[in-house]
């Protein structure tokens, strides 16, 4: 639950004062005694991750280059692009290394 304040009509925030947690207007400084047990929670926002779900075969089908794989140190992956971001925004490139299978990302 959210408390306004009665005077300006701003959110109020909780700060602890000694052995008292109260209500403070950030805006006109009014204050408000609380009574009784307080929950104070915070909800992040997740992020949404993209999984790119490939089978071996198909992998098999894909162009190589050689670059350093970040688990392994193999020296070649396969390699594909995928526009991931706005339209307006490079793709990104994707490997798969040929030894171990770990895959990884650049940006472009």
């Amino acid at each position: 639950m959210m408390e306004f304040c009665d005077k300006c009509g701003s959110l109020m925030l909780v700060e602890k004062k000694r052995t008292r947690t109260i209500l403070v207007c950030k805006r006109c400084g009014r204050t408000k005694v609380l009574k009784g047990k307080i929950t104070v929670t915070e909800t992040m926002p997740s992020e949404k991750k993209e999984v790119v779900v490939m089978k071996r075969e198909e992998a098999e089908e894909l162009p190589r280059t050689k670059i350093i794989c970040p688990r392994c140190e193999y020296n070649e992956a396969f390699w594909w692009m995928q526009q991931t971001r706005g339209a307006d925004e490079p793709p990104t490139l994707f490997y798969r290394c040929c030894k171990c299978g770990y895959s990884w990302r650049s940006y472009g």
